[in-house]
């Protein structure tokens, strides 16, 4: 493997060269510090770098392997992690200036698992203000920019980790998703993000340990990455009382699915018409649709039912938001976003009867959803409802002509989806005549990940769109 070209070489590919010693774990760390010394001025998405640290671990795991000692999947592989997961003697500020020299004494839980693992931590990657919003940008660290155009924004909240990805920073990445945080980024940067079904990987801590809405998961520049990183992510833990029992091991497996033969597919352009949809999205999708087909897929023009699914997700967001967040509002209003103390406030606002319905709602959409699955194996949708736009913005205000009046509005494509808990992925599909890339979502049945990532695997594989690399940075 030469060194130069490594830091866009997979996670799997790097893997298996540290392991046949083709490459030290210190060369690899030191290659993708480089690239971030080359690229992070322009993008700005690594905001915390302990580059001592990582080559200290480097040389430690590069000595076990020298010595025979057993290693993990990802042995080596080096990785910066979102600034909204504690990281043991690595300051988590989230965004915030109230947090700003917050530096935990623990890993949770996801960071434990991916540094058993192997993974050698580089820092930590930049997120909205307490991970609020898909674009970011917050008072501590300033804004990430797209590295497909540096005038756009990079998405968010997993926004620093996407344009790390695509600039050859790191091969994985941490992130997490409440309404798009894990799959605009992706969509945006031209990388891959899979939100998991809840409790595909545990959470721990967690103060609402039962909810549903907030998922972390995995992205990568290729699905068989996202895999493998999903594979060390997932599993049962103890400590989290929604966590699936399946071990994360059934994900490690090389993807193989060549075509999709024998699948049908639900094409869902604007969900029926619910949601306004940029023209240039559209364009950008149409004809990958087609290659659905001509890898054997049915596909069909069918929306599903998600009535009450707006509903359900902004009222248990707001107050999840004001069960969290509550506390700091009290004390540091003054030091929040405008539109961070919006949804707290409205999440106080909620009554017993308002949480009651939307889980009256949630439950009913369940089932629905259950039902629609048993006519298809996907459903294909728009990730993101517009391209990436300008950074000066802090959200689209109008999309097709219809004025968007809340930063949440112009994410529906995304929340929705999150609303009834099936897992799905962004799957780079397309750019726009501008060079802006646009991102698949496909949406797989109830705790279908595995069959999900195959056919993401087979359709990438098809379409080769994630290898075209930003202009921006080179």
């Amino acid at each position: 493997m030469v060194v130069t070209d490594v830091c866009f070489e997979t996670a799997r590919g790097m893997a298996a060269a540290l392991r046949r010693k083709e490459i030290s774990a210190r060369e690899l760390v030191a290659a993708h510090l480089d690239r971030i010394e080359a690229c992070n001025g322009a993008v700005n998405a690594v905001v915390t770098l302990v580059a001592e640290r990582a080559l200290a671990e480097a040389g430690a795991a590069d000595d076990r392997l020298a010595a025979g000692e057993p290693v993990g999947p990802l042995h080596g592989i080096p990785m910066a992690h979102k600034d909204t997961h504690a990281t043991a003697g690595i300051r988590t500020t989230k965004g915030s200036p109230i947090l700003a020299d917050q530096v935990p004494t623990e890993d949770e839980l996801v960071i434990e698992r991916i540094r058993a693992a192997g993974a050698i931590t580089l820092g930590k990657t930049n997120v909205p203000e307490f991970g609020a919003g898909s674009h970011t940008f917050n008072p501590l660290f300033g804004v990430t920019r797209n590295p497909y155009d540096l005038g756009r924004s990079a998405g968010g909240s997993s926004g620093g980790a996407a344009a790390a990805l695509a600039t050859g920073m790191h091969p994985l990445a941490d992130g997490s998703d409440v309404g798009g945080s894990l799959r605009n980024p992706a969509s945006f940067c031209n990388v891959v993000g899979l939100r998991p079904a809840p409790g595909r990987v545990p959470s721990y801590p967690a103060e609402l340990a039962y909810s549903t809405v907030n998922v972390q998961g995995p992205m990568a520049r290729t699905v068989s990455d996202v895999a493998l990183l999903l594979s060390v992510m997932a599993g049962p833990d103890p400590r989290s009382p929604i966590a699936i029992e399946e071990p994360g091991s059934v994900f490690a497996a090389p993807l193989d699915r060549e075509d999709l033969t024998g699948l049908r597919v639900a094409w869902s352009p604007d969900l029926g018409g619910s949601i306004p949809v940029d023209a240039a999205v559209t364009a950008a999708l149409e004809p990958q649709v087609r290659v659905l087909e001509e890898l054997g897929a049915t596909v069909e023009r069918a929306d599903p039912d998600l009535r009450g699914a707006d509903e359900v997700f902004r009222t248990l967001r707001a107050w999840i938001f004001a069960v969290t967040m509550g506390p700091l509002l009290a004390r540091h209003r003054d030091r929040m976003k405008a539109t961070l103390v919006g949804n707290i406030e409205e999440g106080r606002r909620l009554t017993g009867a308002d949480v009651a319905r939307a889980e009256i709602l949630h439950s009913a959409l369940f089932q629905r959803m259950r039902r629609f699955y048993e006519q298809y194996d996907l459903l294909a949708l728009p990730v993101a409802q517009v391209p990436p736009f300008p950074v000066e913005m802090e959200y689209p205000t109008e999309i097709a002509g219809v004025a968007q009046s809340s930063y949440l509005d112009w994410m529906r494509s995304a929340y929705l989806i999150s609303s009834f808990g099936h897992p799905a992925i962004s799957v780079p599909a397309g750019f726009t005549p501008d060079g802006l890339p646009v991102g698949l979502q496909l949406v797989g049945a109830h705790r279908g990940e595995a069959a999900l990532l195959q056919a993401a695997h087979a359709f990438e594989q098809a379409t080769r769109v994630g290898e075209r690399r930003p202009p921006a940075v080179g």
